[in-house]
């Protein structure tokens, strides 16, 4: 175990407040906001030099909607998601968060907003414990910047988030193993960790499942129903198993555009999707046998 996870002092009373300010100011947004979706796009482009990837994306998402992006590889999932997240400046169009408008700004300032992501490979702190590193995501979701004289173990506040966390994705018996000892689902799920951790309303995963075996997918979309109760999630996913298991609603892109946003039913049976993408992959995985 670390010395900051076993040296005990008291934080000051200005980052204590500075902490519980931001986690209050954040909720109070969502809370406040009177539009009727917690994500919309409306006409989203984005280019690089002359070719254009996305082409006038139209989505919207109601709070709470667990939706996944599907498409051909190339469709331009990945890079919407950059949109979404602030990773990629768009060409024109307009990117909401609960009903104001996020495209142009950073991805720290967008996450303060209330929405995190997760990447297809993750990002950890390997030689991090999992408890220091799903204290990290806390610490800057509730406000805590970086100060050398301050003692981890003292913020009470943001040492019970994370604990709360570990329980919730199920690692709390490995709290004090480094993140570089995990097995690769486990290493999964304390991304998931991290990217919940802040408490934001709005959750994209990029591929959560990828690589994992039959039985460790099967329990890895009850953890992220668990995890994501009450929450809204966009996810981009090939496992056609895991869309229909996982989502209320399905988005359908290709070559850059939403050619269809349904119920997992409706999507299933749109002739234009069969056509364009869900027929074939379908096809292709019973062939494999998943």
């Amino acid at each position: 175990m670390s010395t900051q996870a076993t040296t005990a002092r008291t934080a000051s009373p200005g980052l204590a407040a500075a902490g519980a300010s931001a986690a209050t100011a954040r909720s109070a947004a969502v809370a406040g906001s009177s539009s009727a979706y917690a994500v919309e796009l409306k006409d989203v482009r984005k280019s690089f030099g002359k070719t254009e990837i996305i082409r006038g994306a139209n989505l919207a998402v109601k709070p709470g909607e667990r939706v996944a992006i599907i498409g051909p590889n190339g469709a331009g999932k990945s890079t919407l998601f950059n949109l979404i997240s602030g990773r990629f400046g768009s060409t024109s169009g307009e990117i909401l968060l609960h009903g104001e408008r996020i495209d142009g700004l950073t991805p720290f300032q967008i996450n303060r907003r209330g929405l995190s992501r997760s990447f297809q490979v993750s990002n950890l702190f390997v030689r991090l414990s999992v408890f220091e590193n799903i204290r990290c995501a806390v610490l800057w979701s509730m406000g805590y910047k970086y100060s050398f004289w301050q003692f981890l173990a003292g913020l009470r506040d943001a040492n019970d988030r994370a604990e709360e966390v570990l329980a919730m994705i199920k690692l709390d018996r490995r709290r004090d193993h480094l993140a570089m000892n995990l097995t690769y689902a486990e290493q999964r799920a304390l991304e998931i960790g991290i990217t919940i951790a802040g408490g934001s309303s709005v959750i994209l995963l990029d591929e959560p499942t990828a690589g994992m075996s039959k039985s460790e997918t099967k329990r890895f979309i009850q953890l992220i129903l668990d995890v994501t109760q009450g929450k809204t999630l966009l996810t981009v996913e090939h496992d056609m198993g895991v869309v229909f298991g996982l989502a209320d609603k399905i988005a359908v892109l290709v070559y850059g555009e939403v050619i269809a946003f349904d119920l997992p039913e409706a999507v299933r049976a749109n002739p234009r999707v069969q056509e364009a993408y869900l027929g074939s992959v379908l096809a292709d995985q019973q062939a494999a046998g998943h």
